[in-house]
């Protein structure tokens, strides 16, 4: 029997088998997102099960975070040269095997390793799954399906709230892996049936401005933990300098390459330009708050991670109902107000945690999250779909990988910030278990700990200014109505 063909871009509307390849998309975004969240309430079980050090620990994060920056532009160039939707099937397998591998993980480096090989399946499905919908999706209709897959982004991440404290309180924090492995067997296979290439186009990799971009980061990433774990040393400063004098260098390389990691050639287009590195400023600016938040509520207000993660879900909720909503609005009226409406009130969110003391009514937060849910829910749609409507055709892959690429980037950072934050505020052994809820502050030390926190959020008002900046001058676009 001969497979269905995938809608052309003549299509106004969803079709079912479109709606069927939506849906898959949504899935793998759902997953990836779901495991960046459940891993944060079972670090202090984690850290204990496996008799680890905080600092190494905390590489349960980073390493994940390292390879979804560093290899999603990659597999993006991969999937635009040997078919998008078959290395997104390939993609689910391994996040599959590797979720699986780090649920059987016995020693707290194996467990590193593994998160490693499940980021590559990650960092696949990341990459494509914006391509496969400017594939599949008309212009018209782009921002919509990019709205239902930030639904997936939300909801991921509120499922993996609810399910790691779930799992990690009443089951074995191996099961918040093991949760992966039926879901990534069907998505697998409804996969392997739908989704078809019907088109490739040759590009070619740049794996030694890969090595040198990873290099720097890690070596970046490694610098600054060590420095917020044990103090200033000679090594950590040499390691954070050789790291940020590496990605000039990185640049520098790359633009001297026909084909560089960086397609430097679209960053012409002031549109695109413009969302993406808008895209950056956001993920450093915001993605931080949400874990100074938790720290907040665990290590001042006294409340377990659990307790502190529900009362950031109103956020994740408001973000998955108003997600598709608000990408169909970008698709009638444009991205650019839309998006920089976001970054708006996503600084109005921080406003409202910035009035949270240590004793404050929690409701500053529940409205914080549903404001910040807001602002996600107007950003991502119309800004992912004003990123792949001004992409070259045949680059939707290595464009959608560069856009993933830069807030992944960013994500690190705003880990980074986050740590290094607490760490000056506080001792910094107190800091780390401040920062997977094994302590609760009292007296002058949670004072200190506040006022860093409010530092912190006003750094991040600062670095979203330039993300809202840089939204509102990408110009307004005119989106192909033929």
């Amino acid at each position: 029997m001969s497979q269905p063909q995938a809608p052309t871009n003549q299509n106004k509307s969803l079709t079912p088998h479109s709606r069927i390849i939506l849906a898959i998309i949504v899935l793998g975004t759902l997953m990836g997102s779901l495991d960046s969240t459940i891993v944060l309430l079972a670090f202090p079980v984690i850290n204990d099960s496996l008799h680890s050090s905080l600092a190494v620990s905390l590489w349960i994060i980073l390493a994940y975070l390292l390879v979804l920056a560093v290899a999603t532009t990659q597999m993006g160039r991969i999937g635009d040269s040997y078919g998008r939707s078959k290395l997104f099937n390939i993609g689910f397998i391994i996040f599959t095997v590797g979720s699986a591998l780090c649920g059987f993980s016995n020693h707290i480096y194996l467990l590193i390793a593994f998160r490693v090989v499940q980021a590559v399946g990650g960092a696949i499905l990341q990459a494509t799954s914006g391509a496969i919908i400017a594939d599949v999706f008309p212009p018209q209709v782009r921002g919509r399906a990019y709205g239902y897959n930030s639904l997936g982004f939300t909801a991921g991440a509120m499922l993996g709230i609810v399910l790691g404290g779930i799992i990690t309180t009443f089951v074995n924090w191996q099961y918040i892996f093991f949760i992966n492995i039926p879901i990534g067997i069907i998505a697998a296979s409804i996969g392997i049936k739908y989704l078809k290439d019907t088109k490739k186009t040759y590009a070619k990799l740049d794996l030694a401005g890969m090595g040198l971009l990873a290099t720097a980061l890690v070596l970046l990433s490694f610098g600054l933990v060590s420095f917020a774990a044990e103090g200033v040393s000679a090594l950590n400063i040499g390691l954070a300098l050789v790291g940020a004098v590496l990605i000039p260098v990185f640049v520098w390389y790359d633009r001297r390459l026909e084909n560089p990691l960086i397609d430097f050639e679209a960053l012409k287009n002031r549109i695109l330009r413009n969302s993406i590195f808008s895209a950056f400023f956001l993920s450093v600016g915001y993605f931080s708050v949400v874990f100074l938040v938790i720290m907040y509520l665990q290590g001042i207000r006294g409340l377990s991670p659990l307790g502190a993660s529900l009362l950031l879900v109103p956020g994740y909720v408001a973000g998955s109902f108003l997600g598709p909503i608000m990408g169909r609005l970008s698709d009638k009226y444009g991205s650019r107000e839309i998006a920089t409406a976001g970054v708006f009130f996503l600084a109005v969110a921080i406003l409202i945690y910035l009035t949270m003391s240590t004793t404050s009514s929690l409701y500053i937060v529940l409205i914080g999250s549903a404001v910040s849910g807001l602002g996600t829910s107007m950003f991502f749609p119309a800004n992912n779909s004003a990123v792949m409507a001004n992409a070259r055709a045949g680059s939707y892959g290595s464009i959608s990988g560069l856009l993933r690429t830069v807030q992944n980037i960013g994500l690190v950072g705003s880990y980074v910030l986050a740590i290094s934050v607490a760490a000056a505020s506080i001792p910094r052994q107190v800091a780390f278990e401040v920062f997977i809820g094994t302590t609760q502050l009292t007296g002058g030390v949670s004072q200190d700990f506040l006022l860093g926190i409010h530092n912190a959020f006003y750094a991040s008002i600062a670095v979203l200014v330039i993300a809202f900046i840089l939204s509102y001058i990408r110009g307004k676009e005119v989106r192909n109505k033929a």
